[in-house]
């Protein structure tokens, strides 16, 4: 990343401030200033809304959010040697970061952000699906963020987006199609990391949407587990977990026992979760 901002070059900040990045926090640095401006872009407009960043590291998107107008980034950072960088950037966008050291698997998001917010994250890979299934399993819906735009290994990116009837298609899907409008941007080849991760990433944006058929998030949850822990097996087998009879109840709501998880949609599970 370039100076254009006036801070110097992020390849600098990590070199001066000792931040190698570190496998067991699932560190992968992104330098291409042009890459973070267009993620950073495809969460606009940010007029109004807290943007909250988790894991900025060094603070490559960090510094391509506020470039480009965020008028508040509350940037959540776990690894305490990148306090020193972050705090630069802060300095140079004086009462427009707000950096949190602490966990963002312990966070209390609704007491964290004030008004509107949007989450835009390069999100460490071994948390970002635990992350993303908490916020999307939050009791209030509409939820405190009015978008998520994250990067995903491609794979997951993939899950998130998938549609019945394809490999993909699984729990994730179910859980995110539910409630969010679901959008799968673009993907960012493993060059642009350092260190290059094995796999490429994507870039995804869930809006959220009031779910067509409403029903108990928790309960959803369980149906799908059901329902995909046996995905080979018929609906009429995997969901004996969840009721005494699935034959009758699959066929009560006009769906086949014959019929497997993958071939349901979206608000199939729902309609099963209200019976559950």
């Amino acid at each position: 990343m370039n100076g254009e901002d006036g801070l110097p070059p992020l390849r600098e900040v990590i070199e001066r401030h000792g931040l190698a990045a570190k496998k067991s926090l699932g560190q992968n640095f992104l330098f291409d200033l042009n890459l973070t401006r267009r993620i950073a872009r495809a969460a606009m407009p940010f007029d109004g809304y807290t943007i909250v960043e988790i894991g900025p590291g060094p603070g490559g998107l960090t510094r391509a959010l506020l470039m480009e107008g965020a008028p508040l980034v509350v940037a959540i950072e776990r690894d305490e040697r990148a306090l020193a960088a972050l705090a630069e950037i802060g300095a140079a966008y004086p009462g427009r970061l707000k950096v949190i050291s602490g966990d963002a698997m312990a966070v209390d998001w609704a007491t964290l952000v004030p008004g509107p917010a949007k989450i835009v994250a390069n999100l460490p890979y071994n948390i970002g699906t635990p992350l993303l299934t908490g916020w999307l399993t939050e009791g209030a819906w509409p939820p405190w963020f009015s978008s998520l735009t994250l990067m995903f290994q491609k794979e997951v990116a993939e899950r998130i987006a998938a549609k019945p009837g394809t490999e993909h298609y699984g729990r994730l899907s179910v859980l995110c199609q539910w409630r969010c409008s679901v959008h799968k941007l673009f993907d960012v080849h493993r060059s642009a990391f350092t260190p290059p991760p094995k796999v490429t990433s994507a870039i995804v944006q869930l809006l959220p949407v009031m779910p067509l058929v409403s029903c108990d998030v928790k309960t959803l949850e369980r149906v799908t587990a059901a329902a995909f822990g046996q995905r080979r097996k018929m609906l009429r087998q995997s969901l004996k977990t969840v009721f005494a009879s699935p034959e009758g109840v699959l066929e009560r709501l006009g769906i086949a026992p014959t019929r497997r998880a993958e071939e349901l949609g979206v608000s199939d599970f729902a309609r099963l979760a209200q019976k559950a």
